[in-house]
């Protein structure tokens, strides 16, 4: 649905986006992290095509984005940082104008207005001000500006800053539904556990250039980290670290104290042959846990900083 290559964008003598390939297709939610200044709010500009590129092409169910290129724009559903809503004005209202600026009107309008209002669990409130509603209801109802004319790419750019706990679930739940039906969506966020939590793949941008991109394992396994096993347990811990050892997929086995520290491939695959062991060698476990690798570890490795800094 998506399509970069090359995108290259200069501001004077520095460089902001420094050859940025990717793609995302239908039904893919892509991840694009990075520290502040990295580059990601500049590519996601570029690729909306609201700013001149000096270099690469688009392309958004392939047609070509340049910035007259409206066919293409309008395949494109653009969520900013800062929300972009007229305060004196009702969510109902917003929404219409806006789906009128889509050329949506009639029927049609209706229809749809009352279905992004749902999506966005805003039913309740459609007939009150914007400036009556919080933080995260405004960040909800940007959101549904970006859908109304039900776009193919969705592109959200830190959607969830300073909002509510409840309506960054209701944004979360929003973005999973809206790819399970089909959307491709480009997402930026300064909190992992969303890219954990909603991205198929991750891209990492540092100093205007894509440094890795993948799926979380892909990624992970870059930085050679392996999933552990953490067990406390009692009996003949030396015999049961012995038998482990020689099981598939385990890369080392150690005791320390009452506990016994696995490194595996795949920690969740090997965990129950690991219990098995354990239940044969006549060793009590009494507690378990499997630590995976998480994007952190990959973006701290990769650009030497963490994600909020």
């Amino acid at each position: 649905m998506l399509d970069c290559h090359d995108l290259t964008r200069r501001f004077g003598d520095r460089i902001a986006v420094d050859g940025v390939s990717l793609h995302i297709a239908a039904g893919e939610t892509y991840g694009l992290l990075g520290p502040n200044g990295a580059g990601k709010t500049t590519t996601i500009r570029l690729v909306c095509g609201l700013l001149h590129r000096d270099g690469g092409d688009i392309q958004v169910g392939g047609l070509a984005v340049d910035e007259d290129a409206r066919d293409a724009k309008a395949l494109i559903g653009y969520v900013p940082q800062d929300v972009a809503l007229y305060p004196d004005l009702t969510a109902r209202e917003n929404l219409e104008f806006i789906g009128r600026l889509y050329r949506l009107s009639g029927e049609a309008l209706t229809k749809r207005v009352g279905e992004v209002l749902a999506l966005i669990d805003l039913t309740d409130r459609a007939g009150d001000r914007v400036d009556s509603f919080s933080g995260g209801m405004k960040r909800r109802l940007n959101i549904g500006a970006g859908l109304l004319h039900s776009p193919a790419l969705l592109v959200l750019d830190e959607p969830t800053v300073g909002v509510d706990p409840q309506s960054r679930h209701a944004i979360l739940e929003s973005v999973q539904t809206l790819s399970r039906e089909g959307m491709a969506i480009l997402y930026t966020t300064h909190y992992m556990e969303e890219a954990e939590r909603l991205c198929d793949r991750v891209g990492i941008i540092d100093h205007g250039r894509l440094i890795a991109e993948g799926t979380r394992r892909e990624l992970v396994s870059m930085i050679e980290e392996r999933d552990r096993i953490e067990l406390v347990a009692s009996g003949d811990l030396d015999g049961f670290v012995d038998a482990v050892r020689g099981l598939p997929g385990i890369e080392g086995a150690s005791v320390q104290r009452d506990e016994v520290h696995v490194l595996a491939t795949e920690g969740r695959r090997a965990l129950p042959a690991v219990l098995e062991v354990a239940e044969h060698s006549g060793t009590r476990v009494r507690s378990v846990q499997v630590i995976e690798p998480d994007l952190e570890a990959v973006f701290l490795h990769l650009t030497g900083t963490a994600l909020r800094e």
